[in-house]
């Protein structure tokens, strides 16, 4: 009796590992920074990443693990027929963006959320709707992937398209527009957005080369969340234009080796960093 226990306990656990997979990956790297005239500092992070699959059902765990080990993000994804369910569990603290001055994202309260998307047999469109009664239309049509997303603090509209070599995405949110264009030419790839930040990525002997232009951007206060309305955001501090120039290495070890100068603070930054 006890061996056909154990038997079936073995049986068990083989079958739940058949169906079942967790995949384990992370990045870790160490930074040295001359800060221009301050004082020199050095720096660093790890950071893993646990993804569980079963059937059509994915749970994805971010870490924090260089310091006091902190969760990250928790997502779960799973479909159910032509239904497909994304739920994100956790709060995380959102900032205003680093380029563009205004614009704004959503506070750490508000992150968490449920949306429901139905494969809808409406030409080649998918409905979604999440648990603030948001709307999402989204597909794609003769090569143009479009969304649309009715909700009460604006409607959000995008589209992207490959149009003679050129990638270009643009994003109306409540009346406010914004785009970007991305283009190789002879082997160096430009990107130019609406917020006037430029970046050129090139190759240069076995290593890669960027070179960006960050545009200034203006101080804006925090705003508190208003239920039913627009999001919450923490504040913007102002920061003047710079550029900044980064060279980058794959060495034989694994890691990639890179060094950086930006002209704001007159620094130089190396940083030896690796994925796994």
């Amino acid at each position: 009796m006890k061996k056909l226990i154990a038997l079936f306990a073995v049986s068990a656990v083989a079958s739940t590992s058949a169906v079942a997979a967790i995949a384990l990956s992370g990045t870790a790297s160490v930074s040295y920074d001359d800060n221009g005239s301050a004082a020199s500092a050095t720096s660093y992070d790890a950071d893993l990443s646990f993804v569980g699959t079963t059937g059509g059902t994915t749970v994805t765990i971010g870490m924090d693990v260089d310091s006091a080990a902190s969760i990250t993000g928790v997502d779960m994804a799973t479909t159910i027929g032509p239904v497909t369910i994304a739920a994100d569990m956790f709060n995380e603290a959102s900032i205003g963006t680093s380029s563009g001055g205004n614009q704004r994202e959503g506070t750490a309260a508000e992150d968490t959320g449920v949306s429901i998307s139905i494969d809808a047999p409406i030409g080649d469109a998918t409905v979604g709707v999440d648990n603030s009664g948001n709307v999402t239309v989204s597909g794609t049509w003769s090569g143009v992937t479009m969304s649309h997303t009715s909700k009460s603090a604006g409607d959000t509209t995008t589209a992207s398209a490959a149009i003679a070599g050129m990638d270009v995405s643009v994003t109306n949110k409540a009346g406010a527009t914004t785009w970007t264009l991305g283009t190789t030419v002879s082997g160096v790839a430009l990107t130019l957005a609406s917020s006037q930040n430029v970046t050129a990525t090139f190759g240069l002997a076995g290593n890669t080369m960027v070179v960006s232009s960050v545009p200034a951007r203006t101080a804006v206060d925090v705003v508190t969340g208003v239920t039913g309305g627009i999001r919450g955001t923490r504040a913007i501090t102002a920061r003047a234009s710079y550029a900044t120039v980064a060279i980058s290495r794959d060495l034989t070890s694994g890691a990639t080796l890179a060094a950086t100068y930006s002209t704001l603070d007159d620094s130089l930054t190396l940083k030896a960093s690796v994925a796994f």
